[in-house]
């Protein structure tokens, strides 16, 4: 009962500290693409929500924490298969939801939200009821075109295993979503493996991707290879590979290796426990730097405005891309245009969502033109933006 209610307060801080992001977040070009580009299952989602809400940031961010919040429930029950304790459950828990790229996938509309719950609920079925798990393959297909990278862990732990269910289960979901979407295969030869990496440590932090990738080489070793095992090893392979011939979306591959999580803390878990108490130093001091640098990124993360005033150019700024066009929107309705022309296709779109369509009666300029409307946007009392806005004389 006390485990039910402490797992129940940290949903709780989680999802207010996610609530409180959202009032300092504008929708970005990407999550605009999605909203308003093809039709795919995440964009299904948000309509869904707007349909109940209507366009406004809280309609946008909330079915991403949503998903977030099923992740993170999913999670908790995988991990009752790999440790004992129910206190373990819960740093494990506790652990995801700083790292920088789950807390990233929570608020920001991208379908790695939609990957990491589904991967999740294709996990905790293979654990609990094994080979019926097989039965969301069909689904998996149809929501991204990363799954392929689990299709081929299956394929290959059929091969392992010498189950031809498995095994062909595996390489007709792979055909098929190859037949849908393509292979992503191309370029030139580059190596772009060292900026894999970098973009692997910024999502998971340094120490905890270190030692996911020791926990997947040391299982390699001892033979220790289930299918969650299998689908974390496989993704990672296949990024690495890839690398050395083209940049490699990290986004996609992410997703998988955080699946192994409840992996690697049963193996922490056994190495620090199996010691006599003298002998476990410089594990608390692994651990607790790793959740130091945890809870330093998440607050990095959920004060990043405070950051302006000490940046020379506000462009520079990692969460730049998410912020200005709420509050431009706000200011050129204030002046009473609900239409305007920018030479800036990402902002224009981003407008778009806030009420603000294009048109060619007001136009949008970084350069202060003859009679033209200075706009600037501080954050901190920092400006961050200043456009100049003419209304056209079509004389």
């Amino acid at each position: 009962m006390k485990t039910k209610a402490l797992f129940a307060v940290l949903i709780g801080v989680d999802l207010i500290l996610l609530l409180a992001q959202i009032p300092g977040l504008s929708i970005g070009y990407h999550e605009a693409k999605i909203v308003y580009g093809a039709p795919s299952p995440l964009q299904y989602w948000l309509h869904l929500s707007f349909a109940l809400a209507g366009y406004n940031d809280w309609a946008l961010r909330l079915p991403m924490i949503a998903l977030h919040l099923m992740s993170v429930v999913l999670l908790y029950q995988i991990a009752r298969y790999y440790v004992n304790r129910d206190s373990d459950r819960l740093w494990i828990v506790l652990i995801y939801v700083l790292l920088p790229g789950v807390i990233s996938s929570a608020l920001i509309v991208d379908n790695a939200g939609l990957v990491i719950v589904t991967l999740f609920m294709f996990g905790y079925l293979y654990l609990r009821y094994g080979l019926y798990a097989l039965a969301m393959l069909p689904l998996l297909v149809w929501i991204d075109p990363a799954f392929a990278y689990l299709f081929v862990a299956i394929a290959l732990f059929g091969i392992y295993r010498r189950d031809v269910r498995w095994s062909l289960s595996g390489i007709v979901a792979l055909g098929i979503s190859l037949y849908l979407y393509g292979t992503g295969i191309g370029g030139t030869p580059e190596s772009r493996f060292l900026d894999m990496l970098g973009v692997y440590s910024a999502i998971f932090s340094p120490i905890v991707f270190i030692y996911l990738f020791y926990v997947l080489y040391r299982r390699l070793i001892a033979k220790e290879r289930d299918l969650i095992w299998m689908i974390a090893m496989s993704a990672f392979v296949i990024s690495l590979l890839l690398s050395f011939r083209q940049k490699v979306d990290v986004q996609s591959f992410a997703p998988f290796l955080l699946l192994a999580l409840p992996m690697a803390a049963q193996t922490f878990f056994k190495t620090y426990r199996v010691r006599l108490r003298e002998f476990r130093g410089r594990y608390r001091l692994l651990f607790y730097t790793a959740f130091s640098l945890l809870v330093l990124n998440a607050l990095v993360v959920f004060f990043n405005q405070w950051a302006y005033p000490m940046l020379d150019k506000p462009s520079r700024h990692f969460a730049y891309p998410m912020h200005v066009a709420k509050e431009l929107a706000a200011s050129l309705k204030h002046r009473g245009i609900t239409c305007i022309e920018t030479s800036d296709e990402k902002l224009q779109l981003r407008l778009r969502f806030y009420g603000i369509t294009q048109c060619d009666t007001y136009r949008l300029t970084e350069s202060s033109q003859s009679e033209s409307d200075k706009v600037t946007i501080s954050y901190k009392n920092t400006p961050v933006f200043v456009g100049y806005v003419t209304k056209v004389n079509k004389n």
